[in-house]
């Protein structure tokens, strides 16, 4: 709980939006895992598959775009750290079940706040990336399940998603 009696750390005791100090953390090592998918037609995914996609190979891009968007997180998000990544390793797999793309994003730090949302920044982008690549031949894709399924370090522990 904060100080305000909200649980919210981003609000001060006015109830003003503000950075987190985290300057008495103790720097440990974190790691956060975060998972989606983009839901799309069985062809639309053979197509991707097959590398028939005119934008060029959806998931190596999509992978890139994933760790780019991992490393600009600060940038992005108003109240997230900048935070001295050492690790992000994103896996694009096709799931013809789904049919889609399921995307898992790992990012790792030695600092004083964790990596969740460099994790989920990760994962939406390169949905999003996914999404752009074939959307000229399929625009009713979904993305979905955008969440931490693994964090660990740092004050609070370890968090595994059921």
């Amino acid at each position: 709980m904060t100080r305000d009696g909200t649980g919210l750390s981003h609000f001060d005791d006015r109830g003003q939006a503000h950075m987190v100090d985290v300057s008495g953390k103790p720097v440990t090592d974190r790691v956060a895992v975060a998972v989606g998918a983009v839901r799309m037609t069985a062809q639309t995914l053979s197509l991707i598959m097959e590398g028939r996609a005119k934008k060029g190979d959806v998931l190596s891009v999509a992978r890139l775009a994933g760790i780019m968007a991992a490393k600009k997180t600060a940038d992005l998000i108003p109240l997230c750290h900048p935070l001295p990544i050492t690790k992000v390793a994103l896996d694009l797999t096709a799931d013809p079940a789904l049919p889609g793309v399921r995307i898992e994003a790992t990012v790792k730090t030695s600092g004083q706040t964790g990596v969740e949302m460099e994790a989920l920044t990760a994962v939406s982008v390169a949905a999003l990336t996914v999404f752009d690549m074939v959307k000229a031949v399929e625009k009713s894709m979904v993305i979905e399940g955008i969440r931490v399924i693994l964090k660990d370090g740092g004050k609070s522990g370890r968090y595994e998603a059921l």
